[in-house]
């Protein structure tokens, strides 16, 4: 079997995923459903299980380098591919996961997988210790306490002084 016909003969059991060799099921198995992230980063709380993904979060988030840059906006990545994922998503509109149980895509399988997991599992497992706020992501549960109890708002507008706890948010704010 080779890698240029395109064939995965190996298959996972739990979701969709396939690929060539037993070895990357076996890591795709132990990091995605089993939670085995052995790689910790050095300066942050981020954990992944494969060393070649720790040294891309290391150089792309403490060490700012994105070399891939969009030629339609400012958006930089770290990765190729999620620079043409992002073109794709973002500037082209195509989002070709689409959730099973409700009218929910994405352009990420992880998304869709997250989507499941809180929406239609409600897997929440990041709670507020100051309120009942739950979120399935971590880094949605730091931004609530940011900006709800801290009441932090780093994101300003260009033209008057309005901030916002959320980028989306002051882009909208533009826009209208």
């Amino acid at each position: 079997e080779s890698v240029h016909e395109g064939k995965k003969p190996q298959k996972c059991f739990t979701c969709d995923y396939s690929c060539l060799r037993k070895g990357t099921l076996k890591r795709h198995i132990e990091s995605v459903h089993e939670g085995k992230k052995s790689h910790k980063c050095s300066i942050c709380d981020y954990r992944c299980s494969r060393r070649a993904t720790l040294k891309l979060h290391v150089e792309s988030v403490h060490e700012g380098k994105k070399p891939h840059k969009c030629s339609i906006c400012d958006y930089t990545s770290s990765q190729k591919a999620k620079l043409k994922q992002h073109i794709e998503s973002v500037h082209q509109g195509k989002k070709p996961h689409k959730c099973s149980i409700c009218d929910y895509r994405c352009s990420d399988k992880r998304n869709l997988r997250r989507h499941i997991a809180s929406v239609h599992k409600r897997n929440k497992p990041h709670k507020c210790l100051i309120c009942d706020y739950t979120s399935s992501q971590k880094g949605h549960l730091k931004q609530h306490i940011e900006s709800v109890h801290e009441g932090k708002k780093p994101h300003k507008c260009s033209i008057c002084n309005y901030t916002s706890s959320q980028k989306g948010t002051v882009k909208q704010h533009i826009e209208s």
